[in-house]
């Protein structure tokens, strides 16, 4: 594991004592955890943004719509076979 050193505004180092204090557990791990779901939020947040973008391309949504109308074609025929 690699040793990283920053420097935090006093009120916010505050804040990160009296929070590993209260859940026992070491400022670093406090700290690895708290950027970890940061990150993990940036990423969501950057696939909900790629989803709405993607909703206004309108030669994307013909495409999905023919891509579902040929998805439910093959559906309803093997559900044909399946029943005989």
């Amino acid at each position: 594991m690699a040793t990283f050193t920053s420097s935090l505004p006093d009120d916010l180092l505050e804040k990160l004592s009296a929070a590993a204090k209260n859940l026992s557990v070491p400022k670093n791990k406090l700290i690895e955890q708290a950027l970890s779901l940061y990150l993990d939020h940036l990423k969501r947040a950057e696939y909900i943004k790629s989803f709405q973008k993607a909703s206004q391309d309108q030669d994307l949504l013909s495409m999905a719509e023919e891509g579902m109308a040929s998805y439910l074609n093959l559906n309803y025929a093997l559900e044909f076979v399946a029943r005989d």
